[in-house]
């Protein structure tokens, strides 16, 4: 993974005046394009006419040591205004850096960051919320990087200064190292600089630095100082040389700045450094013949698929068939509920068979659920019968390459069993590579099985780049140079070893181990590299020297601390990190408490620690602690499917609670009352004719109205059952004089005569004195009424060319609590609780779902245990909640008859 790092530096921060009753302003992020929207451009210019903060230093510093970066970014900035403001610093740092320390100056005082287990951080964090204090530090931002954002609250003419710094390995890939700054500072500064010094003892083979943003006239501002073993690298600006045009105040400085560089090569047993008592081997031997693989491709197909996803994915194939070797085998699958293969056996990769394969290729659609148990078990029989059969060389690397967007949901659908299946059978003879595509996909899921089965997971983003992204993935594991390679080392001198057994070595690529020895006086020990070459057995032998600090890097500004510690500290946790997901419950708790303790004890922010940070006093008191953690990677998915921080920052939209009883209607449809109290949900059908208004909520007290008019299927399917959803939605507030019609393709909201229209496919706002709305793209709408109830309407995109079904809406409640009792309709009767029992649970017509007898108003009713999904967090496939069903249109829950609800309109109360 290259090292990213990104400086976003907003400051000042203008509170507007309040919008007068019933006004309405329109806010768009930044995928609007400019000038779409007057009040976006007020918005912004009153913002900028009233900043008062001047940034005056923006430094970012790499001191980058044998591949090991480390990172201090400094900026300081003054209040020039007459009263005190709240100054904000935004960083993005990349996802595989460990914060190791943050702290503000203010006026000659100095607020450090502590790092402190996650648990004890999260009481400090819990006592802030609950406050009213914003204490979340750390969100998702992009593909591969984090986003530290602080603010505090400075007097005036006063100064502060932040000062963030990480750590991480740069890892190489596809031939180089890399690092990213991405600058964005908003204003000219009066001192900006980006310095980086790389000491690399192997000695630098090449290096090169160059920005996005720089024009030919500052390029010759980027200045780059290279000999055998070392780089300075800098490039600084003057408030001149920053200006868009001269004496205007815009600024060039707006991009990525990158630095690209690899080492030379030993033909040996690599480049070892011992340095304190710890020692690190790099090793990646040039010039390496490439080995033949046998690869079977394992090819998604399912209706998620569809559209530009399986575009994409035929784009990338036609290309990855092309890059294959004459020497390599192949062979793919293709599945949805169903497997399919191109040819039952792994084929040579000569040019008549790629091209009859890429034929085959541009033939795939998509249809159907996602079978991934049956598909990789078809790929792993293929190879193994093919390897007893002799029919692929020898001296070969085998491989599964898996693409898939969604979850199991067809055949063996438990993730537990399907790793337990691909372990036994792939049985340590081949890697599995799993690639999600989209966050929809059980990242978690893919990434464990590609562990336990020494591959790795990447996650594939959806966007025009998809195909690059694919290819690149597979341009990273093309050609494998060596086999079951094994880096030993002497038990009775060295312990503490990082993973020192790996599958393969691929071009390009590098294998990094540590450790700590036994004697910190040891000066020299045995090294031996055992591998499976194309030919034969690769061995090297070697013997490690230690060298004396000042020998090994006699350039003392280039190193910092003890690296070499840190560096093998590093991987440590990462590794532990990544054993939590696999072996037994004492193996995870093992390397749960050895990650937790190395965290605290070098200072590094993991997804098992927190970094606490003291803000100083205001006129209004002191404030609550910030916070800053180590997401995980299903906390990024999260993030970025939902827009909030991570689990504990979802303050500001809908959560996935269990604390508070959730009440939504969602599918064929579904109606679905979770009564958590009760540790339990009921659910019901209703079934229409397609066009039927029904009322959902009324509330005559409070003035709120909502109701639904159903949609049918495109044509009868072949079964001859009807499907019917929402497909339209209609919410009155009668007290704010604001209608709100809802559809498959826009919101239009009408008030005093005015309307306003939001489309789905823009993320957008739409903000009031009493009302907010927020559009989040191609996903949801969220409708928060002042001191009332909030609605959640999801929004389900089919394919467009599906036969039968279309884009269908699903309607969530949030907050219900605080509509008046009064409150009835389909949905409303039920916020304010129901009382029921279940008694003589008894086997149904379908094993897993028995039959019972619920008493509820007075009435017994027979019912049966299923689930319906809720599609709050996955839009997709949602997530089972188990429910006593009521069968009958819901007969004996509901209040009356289904009828009895049904409306002449869709603002209509009859």
């Amino acid at each position: 993974m290259s090292g990213v790092w990104t400086v976003l530096l907003l400051w000042g921060c203008v509170f507007l005046p309040a919008l007068s009753h019933g006004a309405l302003v329109i806010s768009r992020d930044a995928s609007t394009p400019q000038g779409s929207d007057g009040a976006t451009r007020l918005l912004k210019k009153r913002s900028t006419d009233n900043v008062e903060v001047e940034v005056y230093s923006v430094k970012v510093e790499h001191k980058v040591a044998s591949r090991f970066a480390h990172t201090v970014i400094t900026s300081s900035a003054l209040n020039k205004a007459n009263s005190s403001q709240e100054v904000f610093f935004d960083v993005d740092l990349p996802k595989t850096a460990f914060i190791t320390n943050f702290s503000m100056e203010i006026e000659g005082q100095t607020y450090t960051g502590k790092v402190k287990e996650k648990e004890q951080a999260k009481k400090q964090y819990q006592k802030a919320v609950s406050t009213g204090q914003t204490a979340g530090l750390v969100k998702a931002s992009g593909r591969k990087m984090e986003k530290f954002s602080v603010s505090v609250n400075i007097a005036a003419n006063s100064n502060v200064t932040f000062i963030l710094t990480h750590e991480e390995l740069l890892q190489r890939k596809l031939g180089q190292y890399e690092i990213m700054t991405h600058v964005k500072p908003k204003q000219l500064v009066q001192h900006f600089e980006i310095v980086a010094d790389i000491y690399e003892p192997q000695g630098i083979a090449f290096l090169d630095a160059y920005g996005t943003f720089i024009s030919n006239e500052l390029l010759p501002l980027v200045e780059k100082t290279v000999t055998d073993k070392k780089a300075h690298i800098s490039f600084c600006p003057t408030l001149d040389q920053q200006r868009k045009c001269p004496g205007c105040d815009g600024t060039l400085i707006d991009g990525d700045f990158f630095i690209k560089y690899d080492v030379n090569r030993a033909e040996t047993i690599g480049d070892i450094q011992i340095v304190n008592g710890y020692f690190v081997h790099f090793f990646a031997p040039p010039d390496l013949p490439r080995v033949p693989k046998n690869v079977v491709f394992v090819i998604d197909r399912s209706g998620s698929m569809g559209g530009i996803k399986m575009q994409q994915t035929k784009e990338a194939m036609l290309n990855i068939l092309n890059d294959l070797d004459e020497d390599d085998y192949f062979g793919i699958v293709i599945f949805d509920y169903q497997i399919s293969t191109w040819k039952e056996s792994l084929t040579k990769a000569n040019t008549e068979n790629v091209s009859e394969a890429q034929k085959f290729v541009k033939e795939i659609d998509d249809r159907g659920v996602t079978n991934i148990n049956d598909a990789v078990m078809k790929a792993v029989d293929m190879i193994m019968k093919d390897i007893q059969d002799k029919k692929v060389p020898e001296k070969s690397v085998s491989m599964v390459i898996l693409l898939t967007d969604g979850m199991p949901n067809s055949g063996e659908s438990s993730v537990p069993q399907i790793q337990q299946n691909v372990l036994g059978a792939m049985g340590g003879n081949m890697s599995l590579f799993c690639l999600g595509f989209g966050n929809d996909v059980d990242y978690s899921f893919l990434d464990v099985m590609s562990r336990q089965n020494q591959g790795l997971a990447r996650r594939i983003y959806e966007g025009s780049d998809a195909t690059v992204q694919l290819q690149g993935f597979y341009d990273e594991v093309a050609s494998p140079l060596l086999s079951e390679v094994d880096l030993r080392y002497p038990d009775n001198l060295v312990n503490s070893l990082t993973t020192s057994h790996y599958k393969q070595l691929f071009n390009g690529s590098e294998i990094v181990v540590a450790g700590r020895l036994t004697d910190n006086s040891l000066d020299n020990f045995l090294v031996e590299v055992f591998a499976q070459g194309i030919e034969e057995d690769f061995i090297v032998k070697g013997q490690a020297s230690a060298q004396e600090w000042d020998i090994l890097y006699p350039e003392q500004e280039y190193i910092f601390g003890d690296f070499t510690e840190r560096l093998w500290a590093y991987l440590t946790i990462q590794e532990l990190l990544s054993k939590r997901g696999t072996g037994t419950a004492e193996e995870k708790g093992n390397a749960t408490a050895q990650a937790l303790e190395m965290s605290l004890q070098y200072s590094f922010v993991t997804p098992l620690t927190s970094m606490v940070v003291t803000k100083p006093e205001t006129d209004k008191g002191p404030e609550g602690p910030l916070i800053a953690d180590k997401l995980t990677e299903d906390e990024r998915q999260k993030a970025q499917k939902f827009g909030y921080a991570a689990p504990q920052l979802m303050s500001n939209t809908w959560t996935h609670s269990r604390i508070s009883p959730t009440y939504f209607v969602d599918g064929d449809p579904h109606f679905m009352i979770e009564l958590p109290e009760q540790e339990d949900a009921l659910c019901f059908n209703i079934d229409d004719k397609p066009g039927t208004i029904f009322n959902l909520v009324r509330d005559q007290l409070a003035g709120i109205l909502v109701n639904g008019q159903t949609i049918g299927d495109k044509k009868v399917a072949p079964d001859g059952k009807v499907n019917t959803y929402f497909g339209r939605f209609g919410i009155v507030h009668q007290g704010l004089g604001v209608r709100l019609e809802v559809t498959t393709h826009d919101i239009t909201v009408s008030q005093d005569g005015k309307q306003a229209k939001l489309f789905w496919s823009d993320t957008a706002s739409l903000k009031g004195a009493n009302m907010d709305l927020q559009v989040t793209k191609d996903r949801s709408l969220t409708v928060t009424l002042r001191d009332s109830v909030r609605f959640v309407v999801i929004l389900h995109k089919v394919w467009k060319q599906h036969p039968y079904h279309q884009d269908y809406l699903g309607f969530y409640t949030l907050d219900s609590h605080l509509l008046s009792p009064s409150v009835h309709g389909l949905l409303g009767q039920f916020y304010h609780g129901v009382q029921f029992e279940v008694r003589d649970m008894r086997p149904g017509e379908v094993p897993e779902k028995p039959d019972a007898t619920m008493l509820v108003k007075g009435q017994e009713l027979t019912v049966t245990r299923g689930w319906q999904r809720d599609f709050r967090w996955d839009v997709k496939n949602g997530e089972n909640i188990p429910c006593w069903f009521i069968h009958s249109n819901g007969n004996g829950l509901i209040d009356g008859n289904h009828t009895d609800y049904i409306m002449s309109g869709l603002f209509k109360t009859v």
